[in-house]
């Protein structure tokens, strides 16, 4: 797993500063900015012209891997959470989170073939749940906490975990293929997740929109 060096934690708490106050009201509702929504307006860009990074589009149900802006691979259709996809999520909604994630972890021996953990959730995913009240000012505070101490997100929070990519293992091929059928990751098929393992690594960037 990659660790978090203090620049980089530093970095992300300086972006999302607390807040004395959290509205009651979801950010659409209330006015607050989207602040996923806004970093997913640029983050479809490679950082520089060598980087090898994942795209997954929720509209045109595909995961593409690219090389700077050369596309590598294209993997069609996938599946997302049966709730679709929101900038917002919170535990058990079986929504995916759209967003601007690293790949932090691989377990070869899910019941999924391969699992490709990503985190979630981000530093704007929680600001976002604190100004929309979903995440008290100390939970947010823990948040951090919790990220600078261990260099990922807590999986137990009100916003959920355990995202992912992976692939079938042994369920319904037929039902993939037709519908989003997961709890919140992407998943693909056995075969494609194998290939995927072989293009990314922990630190990949992964774009889901």
């Amino acid at each position: 797993m990659m660790p978090v060096n203090r620049r980089r934690f530093l970095a992300m708490a300086l972006s999302f500063p607390a807040v004395a106050s959290a509205a009651v009201n979801s950010p659409s509702q209330s006015g607050i900015p989207d602040l996923v929504e806004t970093m997913l307006t640029r983050a479809h860009a490679p950082r520089h012209s060598n980087e090898l990074w994942v795209l997954v589009d929720d509209r045109e149900s595909t995961l593409s891997v690219f090389r700077g802006n050369a596309l590598l691979e294209r993997f069609a259709p996938i599946s997302l959470g049966r709730a679709g996809a929101k900038t917002q999520r919170v535990r058990g909604d079986s929504v995916t989170p759209l967003g601007e994630f690293r790949i932090n972890r691989f377990n070869y021996e899910s019941q999924w073939r391969t699992f490709m953990a990503i985190d979630y959730p981000t530093p704007a995913h929680a600001r976002m749940a604190l100004e929309s009240g979903i995440y008290s000012q100390t939970d947010y505070e823990d948040y951090f906490e919790y990220y600078r101490r261990y260099g990922h997100p807590s999986q137990n929070t009100a916003l959920g975990g355990a995202i992912g990519i992976h692939g079938l293992g042994a369920a319904d091929p037929d039902i993939h293929g037709r519908y989003n059928w997961t709890q919140g990751c992407v998943a693909v098929t056995n075969e494609q997740i194998d290939r995927l393992a072989e293009l990314v690594g922990v630190g990949t960037r992964v774009v889901i929109r």
